[in-house]
Protein backbone atom coordinates (compact mmCIF):
# COMPACT_ATOMS: atom_id res chain seq x y z
CA UNK A 1 0.00 0.00 0.00
CA UNK A 2 1.28 3.41 -0.94
CA UNK A 3 2.34 5.61 1.96
CA UNK A 4 0.02 8.57 2.40
CA UNK A 5 1.57 11.91 1.62
CA UNK A 6 1.79 14.53 4.32
CA UNK A 7 -0.75 17.29 3.98
CA UNK A 8 0.57 20.88 3.53
CA UNK A 9 -0.07 21.77 7.19
CA UNK A 10 1.91 18.76 8.44
CA UNK A 11 4.74 19.48 6.00
CA UNK A 12 4.87 23.05 7.27
CA UNK A 13 5.10 21.90 10.90
CA UNK A 14 7.87 19.42 10.02
CA UNK A 15 9.80 22.09 8.12
CA UNK A 16 9.65 24.72 10.87
CA UNK A 17 10.31 22.22 13.67
CA UNK A 18 14.04 22.17 12.91
CA UNK A 19 14.28 25.96 12.97
CA UNK A 20 12.50 26.10 16.33
CA UNK A 21 15.00 23.49 17.54
CA UNK A 22 17.89 25.63 16.25
CA UNK A 23 16.60 28.65 18.16
CA UNK A 24 16.18 26.62 21.37
CA UNK A 25 19.66 25.07 21.03
CA UNK A 26 21.19 28.49 20.35
CA UNK A 27 19.72 30.21 23.42
CA UNK A 28 20.58 27.14 25.51
CA UNK A 29 24.24 27.48 24.54
CA UNK A 30 24.14 31.25 25.07
CA UNK A 31 22.72 30.60 28.52
CA UNK A 32 25.92 28.74 29.46
CA UNK A 33 28.42 31.24 28.06
CA UNK A 34 28.53 33.17 31.33
CA UNK A 35 30.64 30.32 32.74
CA UNK A 36 33.30 30.63 30.03
CA UNK A 37 33.25 34.41 30.22
CA UNK A 38 33.66 34.32 34.00
CA UNK A 39 36.58 31.89 33.70
CA UNK A 40 38.35 34.16 31.19
CA UNK A 41 37.76 37.25 33.35
CA UNK A 42 39.25 35.36 36.33
CA UNK A 43 42.33 34.72 34.19
CA UNK A 44 42.79 38.46 33.64
CA UNK A 45 40.93 39.15 30.38
CA UNK A 46 38.55 42.10 30.03
CA UNK A 47 35.02 41.73 28.54
CA UNK A 48 36.05 43.76 25.45
CA UNK A 49 39.11 41.55 24.93
CA UNK A 50 36.90 38.47 25.16
CA UNK A 51 34.50 39.88 22.56
CA UNK A 52 37.36 40.91 20.25
CA UNK A 53 39.00 37.49 20.26
CA UNK A 54 35.61 35.74 20.18
CA UNK A 55 34.44 37.53 17.01
CA UNK A 56 37.88 37.45 15.37
CA UNK A 57 38.08 33.69 15.86
CA UNK A 58 34.52 33.24 14.58
CA UNK A 59 35.31 35.32 11.48
CA UNK A 60 38.46 33.31 10.70
CA UNK A 61 36.54 30.01 11.05
CA UNK A 62 33.52 31.00 8.97
CA UNK A 63 35.68 32.41 6.18
CA UNK A 64 36.49 28.89 4.98
CA UNK A 65 32.86 27.83 4.57
CA UNK A 66 31.11 31.06 3.54
CA UNK A 67 30.78 32.49 0.00
CA UNK A 68 33.89 34.42 -1.08
CA UNK A 69 31.90 37.53 -2.00
CA UNK A 70 33.49 40.55 -0.28
CA UNK A 71 30.93 43.30 -0.78
CA UNK A 72 27.16 43.50 -0.91
CA UNK A 73 25.15 44.05 -4.08
CA UNK A 74 24.68 47.72 -3.22
CA UNK A 75 26.08 50.32 -0.85
CA UNK A 76 22.73 50.39 0.92
CA UNK A 77 23.01 46.68 1.70
CA UNK A 78 26.62 47.14 2.80
CA UNK A 79 25.37 49.79 5.20
CA UNK A 80 22.84 47.28 6.57
CA UNK A 81 25.67 44.79 7.13
CA UNK A 82 27.57 47.46 9.07
CA UNK A 83 24.45 48.08 11.18
CA UNK A 84 24.19 44.33 11.86
CA UNK A 85 27.78 44.22 13.12
CA UNK A 86 27.16 47.35 15.18
CA UNK A 87 23.81 46.34 16.70
CA UNK A 88 24.43 42.60 17.12
CA UNK A 89 28.11 42.95 17.91
CA UNK A 90 29.98 45.88 19.41
CA UNK A 91 27.15 48.06 20.75
CA UNK A 92 25.21 45.13 22.21
CA UNK A 93 28.11 43.47 24.00
CA UNK A 94 29.87 46.65 25.16
CA UNK A 95 26.61 48.07 26.54
CA UNK A 96 25.70 44.83 28.30
CA UNK A 97 29.17 44.25 29.75
CA UNK A 98 29.47 47.86 30.91
CA UNK A 99 26.04 47.62 32.55
CA UNK A 100 27.13 44.50 34.44
CA UNK A 101 29.84 46.58 36.09
CA UNK A 102 27.38 49.29 37.13
CA UNK A 103 24.13 47.58 38.08
CA UNK A 104 23.13 44.19 39.48
CA UNK A 105 23.40 41.12 37.25
CA UNK A 106 19.75 40.34 38.08
CA UNK A 107 18.69 43.72 36.67
CA UNK A 108 20.63 43.03 33.47
CA UNK A 109 19.18 39.53 33.07
CA UNK A 110 15.64 40.80 33.51
CA UNK A 111 15.90 43.86 31.26
CA UNK A 112 17.65 41.93 28.45
CA UNK A 113 14.64 39.64 28.35
CA UNK A 114 12.45 42.54 27.25
CA UNK A 115 14.01 42.08 23.78
CA UNK A 116 11.19 39.88 22.39
CA UNK A 117 8.52 42.39 23.43
CA UNK A 118 10.58 45.26 21.98
CA UNK A 119 11.05 43.36 18.73
CA UNK A 120 7.33 42.69 18.39
CA UNK A 121 6.29 46.30 19.01
CA UNK A 122 9.03 47.83 16.83
CA UNK A 123 8.19 45.52 13.94
CA UNK A 124 4.50 46.19 14.35
CA UNK A 125 4.95 49.97 14.45
CA UNK A 126 7.50 50.26 11.64
CA UNK A 127 6.45 47.57 9.19
CA UNK A 128 3.18 46.09 10.44
CA UNK A 129 3.93 42.78 8.74
CA UNK A 130 3.58 40.58 11.79
CA UNK A 131 0.40 40.69 13.85
CA UNK A 132 0.51 41.16 17.60
CA UNK A 133 -1.78 38.26 18.46
CA UNK A 134 -3.34 37.73 21.86
CA UNK A 135 -1.31 34.54 22.33
CA UNK A 136 1.91 36.40 21.51
CA UNK A 137 1.24 39.19 24.00
CA UNK A 138 -0.03 36.96 26.80
CA UNK A 139 2.76 34.44 26.29
CA UNK A 140 5.44 37.16 26.22
CA UNK A 141 4.32 38.79 29.46
CA UNK A 142 3.85 35.39 31.13
CA UNK A 143 7.39 34.37 30.15
CA UNK A 144 8.78 37.74 31.28
CA UNK A 145 7.11 37.24 34.68
CA UNK A 146 8.70 33.80 34.86
CA UNK A 147 12.08 35.34 34.00
CA UNK A 148 11.71 37.74 36.95
CA UNK A 149 11.10 34.83 39.34
CA UNK A 150 14.03 32.82 37.93
CA UNK A 151 16.42 35.78 37.97
CA UNK A 152 15.75 36.68 41.60
CA UNK A 153 15.46 32.99 42.61
CA UNK A 154 13.74 33.67 45.92
CA UNK A 155 15.98 36.60 46.88
CA UNK A 156 14.32 39.74 45.62
CA UNK A 157 16.94 42.47 45.42
CA UNK A 158 16.16 45.24 42.96
CA UNK A 159 18.61 48.12 42.91
CA UNK A 160 17.66 50.96 40.59
CA UNK A 161 20.76 52.15 38.75
CA UNK A 162 19.67 54.60 36.04
CA UNK A 163 22.85 54.45 33.97
CA UNK A 164 23.32 50.68 34.22
CA UNK A 165 19.65 49.92 33.59
CA UNK A 166 19.50 52.32 30.63
CA UNK A 167 22.61 50.71 29.12
CA UNK A 168 20.96 47.29 29.47
CA UNK A 169 17.76 48.59 27.88
CA UNK A 170 19.90 50.00 25.06
CA UNK A 171 21.56 46.59 24.61
CA UNK A 172 18.16 44.89 24.39
CA UNK A 173 17.06 47.47 21.82
CA UNK A 174 20.23 46.85 19.76
CA UNK A 175 19.56 43.10 19.63
CA UNK A 176 15.97 43.76 18.58
CA UNK A 177 17.18 45.99 15.73
CA UNK A 178 19.79 43.37 14.78
CA UNK A 179 17.07 40.75 14.29
CA UNK A 180 14.90 43.18 12.32
CA UNK A 181 17.77 44.18 10.01
CA UNK A 182 18.46 40.49 9.36
CA UNK A 183 14.97 40.16 7.89
CA UNK A 184 15.85 42.82 5.30
CA UNK A 185 18.97 40.94 4.20
CA UNK A 186 18.09 37.26 4.42
CA UNK A 187 16.03 37.20 1.21
CA UNK A 188 18.95 38.55 -0.85
CA UNK A 189 22.03 36.91 0.70
CA UNK A 190 23.03 33.44 1.98
CA UNK A 191 23.01 33.00 5.76
CA UNK A 192 26.73 32.16 5.87
CA UNK A 193 27.65 35.37 4.06
CA UNK A 194 25.45 37.47 6.36
CA UNK A 195 26.94 35.85 9.47
CA UNK A 196 30.52 36.31 8.23
CA UNK A 197 29.97 40.00 7.58
CA UNK A 198 28.33 40.44 11.00
CA UNK A 199 31.51 39.13 12.63
CA UNK A 200 33.72 41.32 10.40
CA UNK A 201 31.85 44.52 11.17
CA UNK A 202 31.46 43.47 14.80
CA UNK A 203 35.26 43.58 15.08
CA UNK A 204 35.65 46.74 12.96
CA UNK A 205 33.04 48.72 14.92
CA UNK A 206 34.75 47.66 18.14
CA UNK A 207 37.87 49.68 17.17
CA UNK A 208 36.54 53.07 18.46
CA UNK A 209 36.14 51.47 21.90
CA UNK A 210 39.73 50.19 22.04
CA UNK A 211 41.31 53.44 23.36
CA UNK A 212 39.00 53.11 26.38
CA UNK A 213 39.15 49.29 26.59
CA UNK A 214 42.58 48.32 25.12
CA UNK A 215 43.10 44.76 23.85
CA UNK A 216 46.30 43.18 25.10
CA UNK A 217 48.07 40.30 23.40
CA UNK A 218 49.59 38.47 26.33
CA UNK A 219 50.78 35.01 25.36
CA UNK A 220 51.16 34.07 29.02
CA UNK A 221 47.36 34.32 29.30
CA UNK A 222 46.11 33.43 25.81
CA UNK A 223 48.06 30.16 25.50
CA UNK A 224 47.00 28.68 28.77
CA UNK A 225 44.94 25.51 28.05
CA UNK A 226 41.91 26.68 30.06
CA UNK A 227 41.87 30.05 28.29
CA UNK A 228 42.29 28.47 24.85
CA UNK A 229 39.45 25.97 25.43
CA UNK A 230 37.05 28.66 26.60
CA UNK A 231 37.96 31.03 23.77
CA UNK A 232 37.44 28.22 21.26
CA UNK A 233 34.04 27.49 22.78
CA UNK A 234 32.99 31.14 22.70
CA UNK A 235 34.40 31.78 19.23
CA UNK A 236 33.54 28.58 17.37
CA UNK A 237 30.44 27.24 19.15
CA UNK A 238 28.78 30.20 20.89
CA UNK A 239 29.58 32.68 18.11
CA UNK A 240 30.04 31.04 14.71
CA UNK A 241 27.72 28.03 15.06
CA UNK A 242 25.11 29.79 17.19
CA UNK A 243 24.95 32.94 15.04
CA UNK A 244 24.48 30.77 11.94
CA UNK A 245 21.63 28.85 13.61
CA UNK A 246 20.06 32.03 15.00
CA UNK A 247 20.21 33.81 11.63
CA UNK A 248 18.65 30.79 9.92
CA UNK A 249 15.87 30.69 12.52
CA UNK A 250 15.14 34.41 12.10
CA UNK A 251 15.03 33.92 8.31
CA UNK A 252 12.50 31.08 8.51
CA UNK A 253 10.43 31.91 11.62
CA UNK A 254 10.60 35.69 11.69
CA UNK A 255 12.22 38.05 14.18
CA UNK A 256 9.31 38.04 16.64
CA UNK A 257 8.86 34.29 17.06
CA UNK A 258 12.62 33.62 17.16
CA UNK A 259 13.41 36.25 19.81
CA UNK A 260 10.74 34.74 22.08
CA UNK A 261 13.20 31.95 22.84
CA UNK A 262 15.46 34.49 24.60
CA UNK A 263 13.20 33.99 27.62
CA UNK A 264 14.78 30.54 28.01
CA UNK A 265 18.28 31.95 28.63
CA UNK A 266 17.80 32.67 32.38
CA UNK A 267 16.30 29.20 32.80
CA UNK A 268 19.40 27.58 31.26
CA UNK A 269 21.64 29.85 33.33
CA UNK A 270 19.80 28.81 36.50
CA UNK A 271 20.24 25.09 35.77
CA UNK A 272 23.89 25.54 34.77
CA UNK A 273 24.61 27.50 37.95
CA UNK A 274 23.05 24.74 40.05
CA UNK A 275 25.10 22.03 38.32
CA UNK A 276 28.45 23.80 38.11
CA UNK A 277 28.67 26.22 41.01
CA UNK A 278 26.08 24.63 43.33
CA UNK A 279 23.66 27.55 43.42
CA UNK A 280 20.40 26.77 45.21
CA UNK A 281 17.18 26.56 43.19
CA UNK A 282 14.16 27.73 45.18
CA UNK A 283 10.51 26.83 44.67
CA UNK A 284 9.94 30.38 43.43
CA UNK A 285 12.48 29.80 40.66
CA UNK A 286 10.74 26.52 39.75
CA UNK A 287 7.45 28.40 39.39
CA UNK A 288 9.31 30.88 37.20
CA UNK A 289 10.63 28.04 35.02
CA UNK A 290 7.09 26.76 34.54
CA UNK A 291 5.84 30.23 33.58
CA UNK A 292 8.69 30.64 31.07
CA UNK A 293 8.00 27.33 29.35
CA UNK A 294 4.22 27.90 29.27
CA UNK A 295 4.68 31.51 28.11
CA UNK A 296 7.03 30.59 25.27
CA UNK A 297 4.72 27.77 24.18
CA UNK A 298 1.73 30.14 24.17
CA UNK A 299 3.63 32.92 22.34
CA UNK A 300 4.79 30.50 19.62
CA UNK A 301 1.21 29.48 18.85
CA UNK A 302 0.12 31.68 16.00
CA UNK A 303 -3.58 31.01 16.58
Amino acid sequence: MKTAELNPHTRGITKTFWYHLMAILTVSIWGTTFVSTKVLINYGMTPVEILFYRFLLAYCCIWFISPRRLFAKSWKDEGLFILCGLCGGSLYFVSENTALGITLASNVSLIICTTPIMTAFILYLLRKTETLTRNLLLGSFMALGGVALVVFNGSFILKISPLGDLLTLFAALMWAFYCLILKRLDSRYPTLLITRKVFFYGVVTLIPFLPFYPVRFETSILFQPVVLVNLLFLGFIASMVCFIMWNMAVKQLGAVYTTNYIYIVPLVTLVTSALIIDEKITWIALIGCTLILCGVYLAERKK
